[in-house]
């Protein structure tokens, strides 16, 4: 499990902050739908689970 990664690493994957919350929220939202609607338990909260997936490179903005 991954302890805040530093903000500053998760702006320079993205861009800019505004960018990083608009991914990080959106991503979250769509982990926690998603097991909602197949009715999983999740391990760790969507947000952390989305920026986890920025610190790693499996998420990022399309341009």
């Amino acid at each position: 499990m991954m302890l805040y990664p530093p903000v500053a690493d998760l702006v320079k994957k993205v861009g800019s902050r505004y960018q990083l919350v608009n991914l990080v929220a959106r991503r979250a939202r769509s982990i926690a739908s998603k097991a909602e609607a197949e009715g999983d338990i999740l391990d760790q909260k969507p947000v952390s689970s989305a920026i986890e997936e920025v610190y790693t490179g499996r998420l990022t903005i399309s341009r």
